[in-house]
């Protein structure tokens, strides 16, 4: 399809393939490292992928920050991302990671109303304000929350800050790629899950994050969204689509700082 090229991260980052693995073995080191301060598995919905992992710091939660993973709604869980709580975790903020069923067992459409589900089940568990961090297709899925449709009201108020991570924010092009044989979506589906459709949104600021050594198609994805909603931009110097989340694991970096401000 015309457009794969334009949608295609591994082949284009130098040791792609490195990085699954790194990630899995630092996200599960983190994990046996907190001891009674991870909450594995807790359950938001029916299904065996309807779970969440809770990470609490020390003392009482300043609010909880959710990150929802990507991976093309077609790769991943919860479980290859638990190092990625350390920055928000030294502020004083819990940090829950959702997992959620992939296509083409389900649409698009249905995983994010599974990730609102997993988002009022956390809001139960932990009080204060909510930001919402989400990566590529995560950073669609975080979006997604503002709208008034996905979550109620006592819900969506509570959402001070939300960040899309090189996200997907018009769905429309990815029609012309091979994964829409994955995602079955029409042109009417893809038009109705793109943010940058969405007029009816949560209050909440909301700064869009990209590297800068990202593939074109990233880049515009991320200025669609930011002109969509006048949004703030930040461009990470140097950064490409798999290391530009890394700074979610420092205390001390700038992406942090934003979400827990």
């Amino acid at each position: 399809m015309e457009l794969d090229d334009a949608y295609a991260n591994g082949a284009y980052i130098e040791g792609a393939a490195d990085y699954p693995p790194r990630w899995m073995a630092s996200a599960e080191d983190f994990r046996n490292s907190l001891h009674d301060r991870a909450r594995l598995d807790i359950p938001y919905g029916a299904g065996t992928r309807h779970r969440y992992d809770l990470f609490l710091p020390e003392s009482a939660p300043l609010g909880v920050l959710v990150f929802v993973h990507g991976g093309y709604w077609l790769n991943f869980d919860k479980s290859t991302w638990s190092h990625l709580a350390v920055g928000a975790l030294a502020r004083g903020w819990a940090v829950a990671m959702p997992s959620y069923d992939l296509c083409p067992a389900v649409t698009i459409a249905d995983i994010t109303q599974q990730v609102a589900q997993a988002v009022q089940a956390i809001a139960g568990e932990v009080d204060g304000p909510i930001a919402l961090a989400g990566h590529s297709a995560g950073g669609h899925l975080v979006a997604r929350m503002l709208d008034k449709a996905v979550l109620p009201a006592e819900v969506g108020k509570r959402i001070r800050t939300v960040v899309p991570i090189s996200p997907l924010s018009d769905l429309r092009p990815l029609l012309r790629t091979s994964m829409n044989q994955k995602f079955n979506m029409t042109a009417e589906d893809a038009a109705a899950e793109s943010p940058v459709e969405m007029q009816n949104r949560y209050d909440a600021d909301v700064t869009v994050w990209v590297g800068g050594a990202e593939r074109p198609a990233f880049l515009d994805q991320a200025i669609w969204l930011v002109e969509a909603w006048d949004a703030d931009h930040v461009i990470a110097f140097e950064k490409h689509h798999f290391n530009v989340i890394e700074p979610l694991a420092d205390p001390e970096s700038d992406l942090v700082a934003v979400l827990t401000a």
